[in-house]
């Protein structure tokens, strides 16, 4: 891919080592990349890797960072900044730091194997810096622009926090499967498998999962009864809404704090 010349990544935690990984793996030069983290993480070799703000200002500063970290951070320059902090706005990040661009970005964990979910806002018209925004973005899994920033809430409860959520229902799955005879580490392989599968033919179906899961459930059969269990009052729905809405809250929270 192309890739601008100099790139710094500040923090290199669980997500920014993440997204560095694909990267190099996607044919980012690694020379061009420098990783700003006083924790001394593992780096791709040939990463230039500091535990201090280094002199220069980059093509690219990506801020990868604790929102609560942001006030340590002296008053960078860059052509493009891309921001994955939950909660912390563009016009705050625009009065913190001396850039020409400001693209928000919210990645999932699962961009560690290219099956995340990212993403993209601007207020910016530049082409060019949406076109490097998006070519950045483009190999850690399914890349969308939302059309408002007011979004990223919704988007923060859904995709950024919603592999835990998923992995709270695979555990609900393995413990169930556990409780009624199975095996622990056989419920849990079948749990995964289960939830693993279905994802993927519901991403290659032209159904809607509603439908998928109708087609699963015969009348009368064993699916039909353990759907009425989920379907019973919108018992799940509203589960999974209150879920959400607690995320995007604590995201709304966020951003107020980070504008203080």
């Amino acid at each position: 891919m192309s890739t601008p010349a100099s790139i710094w990544l500040v923090g290199c935690g669980n997500m920014g080592g993440a997204m560095l990984r694909r990267w190099i793996e996607s044919g980012v030069e690694a020379s061009s990349v420098t990783v700003i983290d006083p924790y001394t993480p593992k780096v791709p070799r040939g990463v230039r890797l500091v535990a201090d703000i280094p002199q220069g200002v980059p093509d690219v500063l990506v801020l990868a960072i604790k929102p609560q970290q942001l006030d340590s951070l002296p008053k960078l320059k860059a052509k493009l900044l891309i921001s994955i902090l939950a909660g912390v706005e563009e016009a705050t990040l625009a009065g913190r730091f001396d850039v020409g661009t400001v693209v928000r970005a919210m990645p999932n964990l699962p961009v560690d194997i290219a099956k995340g979910v990212v993403a993209l806002h601007t207020e910016s018209s530049d082409a060019d810096a949406r076109g490097v925004a998006h070519a950045l973005m483009a190999p850690l899994g399914l890349v969308e622009w939302i059309e408002t920033e007011g979004l990223f809430d919704v988007v923060t409860a859904l995709s950024g926090s919603g592999p835990g959520f998923v992995y709270r229902i695979i555990e609900a799955l393995a413990d169930a499967g556990t409780a009624l005879g199975l095996p622990a580490d056989q419920a849990q392989r079948f749990a995964i498998a289960t939830v693993e599968g279905s994802a993927a033919l519901a991403e290659k179906s032209d159904a809607s999962p509603a439908t998928l899961a109708d087609r699963v459930a015969s009348p009368g059969g064993t699916t039909r009864a353990g759907l009425n269990v989920l379907d019973h009052d919108n018992a799940l729905k509203r589960l999974i809404h209150d879920t959400l809405a607690a995320a995007a809250h604590r995201s709304a929270e966020l951003a107020t704090a980070a504008r203080k």
